[in-house]
């Protein structure tokens, strides 16, 4: 048998790998949200700052301007995985339930240092409150309590998603003094979303002022735009990367075996 070199062996792990992602797609379960190109996204004219303060020494109260952690595991694990969700979308609930739990469980591979794991919002305006939903999943991970807020929103998208009070969930899911960091940095949040003219979400107060704007929306245009970048069309999408090489994104719920044995593919070359 003749051995692949160069350019014929790069072209053979594709190959392969294109495989496993086909068995990816042959592995979804339901049916993804359909993102309309049609339909206006938030504009992304603002763009968030870093800061080069660490994530865990946050003592005080963060800034706004403060990038918000919405990532799991170690930066420098061999594969990093981002997920392109919707907190109101049933497929992402789907996804999160039956693959990022796992995955994110003790015996997961972000436990064990393979996989990091980052989060991207990408709200579809279809869904009335589910970019509200994002705004307080990002101040909750100022914080530092993303984990908790963002499995309580999924966990619970049937109930804040019927009459939009999210804050109820979030109330349930943080402590009090918690809660109270997390309203500071939605103050100016009060508006409806970008592309939802109309929607006021029962967690809000009546009559609130809006003030200049919400300084969080930054950081969902800025997964939106990535996003975009994709393409993403719809969610959950999630992309892939491994030693440096972008693998094709894919749409869908995946199960977690099925997905471990493309992350051990890819950990065995």
């Amino acid at each position: 048998m003749n051995s692949l070199k160069g350019k014929d062996f790069v072209g053979a792990k594709r190959v392969r790998f294109g495989v496993w992602l086909a068995l990816l797609g042959i592995a979804a379960l339901g049916s993804p949200c359909v993102f309309s190109q049609t339909t206006p996204v938030a504009s992304t004219s603002a763009k968030p700052k870093t800061s080069t303060k660490t994530h865990a020494a946050a003592a005080s109260e963060p800034s706004v301007l403060a990038a918000p952690m919405k990532s799991f595991g170690n930066k420098n694990a061999p594969i990093t995985m981002e997920v392109f969700s919707d907190y109101e979308c049933p497929s992402c609930r789907g996804f999160f339930e039956q693959t990022l739990k796992p995955l994110l469980g003790p015996d997961g591979y972000v436990a064990a240092g393979k996989v990091y794991l980052v989060h991207r919002d990408f709200p579809l305006p279809m869904h009335r409150y589910s970019y509200q939903a994002a705004r307080w999943a990002n101040a909750a991970a100022k914080i530092g309590r993303f984990q908790d807020v963002d499995a309580a929103l999924f966990d619970n998208q049937n109930t804040w998603s019927a009459d939009g009070d999210i804050e109820k969930t979030i109330a349930a899911a943080l402590s009090p003094a918690d809660l109270k960091r997390v309203e500071r940095l939605m103050a100016g949040c009060e508006a409806p979303a970008p592309g939802a003219a109309g929607v006021k979400p029962a967690s809000l107060k009546t009559g609130a002022q809006t003030g200049p704007g919400c300084g969080l929306d930054a950081y969902i245009s800025s997964d939106q735009e990535l996003g975009k970048s994709v393409p993403v069309q719809a969610t959950p999408t999630f992309v892939i990367f491994y030693k440096g090489q972008k693998y094709p994104a894919s749409s869908g719920i995946v199960t977690y075996p099925i997905l471990k044995q493309f992350f051990d593919s890819l950990l065995s070359q």
